[in-house]
């Protein structure tokens, strides 16, 4: 993925339009992460009227949207659902049939919609709106308890922030789990939230007592390779079973098996790309006990074997890359003990 084109149009909501910008169009070369070609497009160049007063000059049309290799949608108002500008809707449809990545972030996905791409796949927006969706484009699968779905080369994304994990999603998928790490970092936001995670929670802010679980997290990510059954974790938060699996999933969206085997494999994405341990290594090191524990995992969560995987993302240690990313190469190596 090598250019990136993000459409706006008028009432366009200022955050989302953000979310596109700050994941794709900023210079973090020092970081050792590539460039993209990054335009901001519209129907018509000129001033674009945002939905909260502000206005923005865009230079371009959408000529450069039909060749970019991902196409962004950012959300417009819902008086204007089902009423979108026929050219940004044969932008949609020309990137869909030529296998482009596209992404809506929000309710952006009824652009998606009302152009046709989403028809028989999954999909997701707003859970303000997933019923909305639903009944406007009943051919639509439309999952309202996601932080995003990617269906083929479809990402759409819910509320908000959300775009920015559905963003981050893609771009590991695209740059892989360190340099995305990288970005994390600098955006100041988790490396990772499943799509699959509730897109809010039963109270906006944890209780004080589950304060506790923070140090028992960072502990199961110390101790990857070990089994770490509930009952375990549960003593060292000094709960109950049942109590801590609530308040984990409470806190973190998920249950604690859940959450550990996505770290398992987060962890696995750094080992292929830094090291040259064999599989049978990597697999002992993350706590999934067998090479072919692993690659059944791994091609579960992330569609591909961590052969593949290596071959696409490895970096060679002490060689190429960022600064940045050579000194975690050579931290990450020497914790590793020899097999």
């Amino acid at each position: 993925m090598k250019t990136v084109a993000v459409i706006v149009q008028d009432g366009f909501a200022p955050f989302e339009f953000g979310v596109a910008c700050e994941a794709f169009g900023l210079d973090r070369t020092d970081d050792g992460i590539p460039n993209f070609d990054f335009r901001i497009v519209a129907p018509e160049p000129g001033v674009v009227q945002s939905k909260i007063g502000f206005s923005i000059n865009v230079d371009n049309d959408l000529t450069f949207a039909y060749e970019a290799d991902l196409v962004v949608v950012s959300p417009t108002p819902k008086e204007w659902w089902g009423r979108t500008d026929p050219r940004v809707l044969d932008v949609v449809r020309h990137a869909s049939a030529r296998g482009a990545w596209l992404l809506s972030v929000c309710s952006g996905s009824f652009i998606l919609a009302q152009a046709g791409v989403l028809d028989g796949r999954r999909a997701t927006t707003h859970w303000m709106y997933a019923d909305r969706m639903a009944q406007m484009y009943p051919s639509i699968d439309v999952d309202p308890d996601v932080l995003y779905v990617q269906d083929g080369h479809i990402i759409t994304s819910a509320g908000t922030a959300a775009g920015l994990d559905a963003c981050l999603h893609l771009l590991r998928q695209e740059l892989g789990a360190e340099m995305t790490n990288t970005i994390a970092r600098r955006m100041v936001v988790p490396p990772q939230r499943d799509g699959g995670q509730a897109q809010f929670i039963s109270r906006p802010l944890p209780e004080v007592a589950s304060l506790s679980l923070s140090p028992v997290a960072d502990w199961m990510m110390e101790n990857l390779r070990m089994e770490l059954p509930v009952d375990q974790l549960a003593a060292k938060a000094h709960m109950s079973p049942r109590t801590f699996a609530r308040r984990f999933k409470a806190d973190y969206g998920t249950t604690p098996a859940a959450w550990l085997g996505r770290q398992r494999i987060i962890h696995a994405q750094r080992l292929l790309e830094q090291t040259d341990l064999g599989l049978d290594r990597i697999a002992y090191e993350c706590g999934f006990g067998s090479a072919s524990v692993l690659r059944q995992n791994f091609s579960r969560v992330l569609g591909t074997t961590p052969t593949a995987y290596r071959a696409t993302f490895c970096c060679e240690i002490g060689t190429g890359g960022s600064a940045l990313e050579r000194r975690e190469a050579e931290r990450m190596a020497s914790a590793v003990p020899a097999a």
